[in-house]
């Protein structure tokens, strides 16, 4: 005849079930925490390091770097500010932890957190990240003063958070970021660079759709110049006619299984060589970057803690972008 467990053995058991329970919770809460902050992809890191040499670095996952690259360009293109930029840096980082998120207080979403019902725009607008970095330029450059402000100051007259002090938190990592993704600081943002599989539209007509999408027409135009298999860039009317107005117009190179995408780079405009090398660094990932030269240094995919290396080849005058060619054919 089977004996009833004590009181005591039950307690065990309650106790043992609870704690069980109790990890599972803890586990399933830090997986949730997880997902939110990297927009449900882990993978492949990025870093970016002060350009002044003194050990300041912070990581970031390459869906946010590839965010904030975005953010950055459609500020540029807008003429703004390296301030602006560490603005709306710091803004999407407490308001995002700059994932593209669809959900958030009441009907915010996006990188800041908009919400439609107050006029930011309709839903599939504000989770574009380049509408979305737009309307925040718009709004900040009606703010007086804004460059003189205080981070905090500026960022809630925009945003208009209940919680404004938690900006300004934020503001060294927005400086860091701002300082690579502007072209102020060279060489200091480094991504792993693995290719994302779920992604088809990749190799070099890729690279230049998502340039004009993030820095706009202005700044880079799209080329006719087609890619040769014996690794020589065509020449065309329309780079020569861009050269003449002083715009950066990409051509592109093909050998073996990659495609290489140049871009030129005005002489005095290394800070432009450097926002471009940067952004194809951050969009690695997604458009299947291999390497990216500039001013005699080269990144290639691999390791996010590998630095940018001096180069044996001559530095030419613009950006180099190593792309895989459509499909990730080798």
């Amino acid at each position: 005849m089977l004996q009833s467990p004590t009181p005591k053995k039950r307690r065990r058991g309650r106790l043992f079930r609870f704690s069980s329970a109790f990890v599972v919770l803890l586990a399933v809460a830090g997986y949730l925490v997880v997902q939110y902050v990297t927009g449900g992809r882990g993978g492949p890191g990025c870093k970016v390091v002060s350009g002044k040499d003194d050990g300041q670095a912070y990581e970031f996952s390459q869906e946010q770097t590839m965010n904030a690259a975005t953010i950055a360009a459609v500020g540029t293109g807008r003429g703004m500010p390296e301030r602006a930029v560490t603005i709306a840096l710091a803004t999407a980082l407490q308001e995002s932890q700059l994932v593209n998120i669809q959900h958030g207080d009441l009907d915010s979403l996006g990188l800041f957190q908009q919400r439609p019902s107050q006029g930011w725009g309709t839903k599939k607008e504000i989770l574009d990240p380049t509408y979305a970095a737009g309307v925040f330029y718009e709004h900040l450059s009606k703010v007086d003063d804004y460059q003189q402000l205080p981070l905090t100051v500026a960022a809630q007259r925009v945003q208009r958070s209940g919680y404004p002090e938690a900006y300004a938190k934020h503001e060294p990592e927005a400086t860091l970021l701002s300082a690579a993704l502007t072209g102020q600081a060279a060489a200091t943002l480094t991504c792993q660079g693995l290719p994302d599989t779920t992604r088809a539209d990749t190799g070099p007509d890729a690279v230049r759709a998502a340039l004009v999408r993030d820095f706009g027409r202005t700044v880079l135009k799209e080329t006719g110049a087609e890619v040769t298999g014996d690794g020589s860039a065509s020449k065309d009317k329309s780079e020569s006619k861009a050269k003449a107005e002083s715009t950066p117009t990409p051509s592109t190179s093909a050998s073996g299984g990659s495609s290489t995408v140049t871009l030129p780079v005005r002489s005095g405009s290394t800070r432009t060589g450097w926002q471009l090398a940067h952004w194809a660094v951050a969009n690695s990932s997604v458009l299947h970057i291999e390497r990216v030269s500039y001013a005699g240094r080269e990144w290639a995919a691999g390791s996010a803690d590998d630095p940018w290396h001096s180069t044996a080849a001559k530095a030419s005058g613009g950006v180099r972008i190593v792309t895989e060619r459509q499909g990730g054919q080798k």
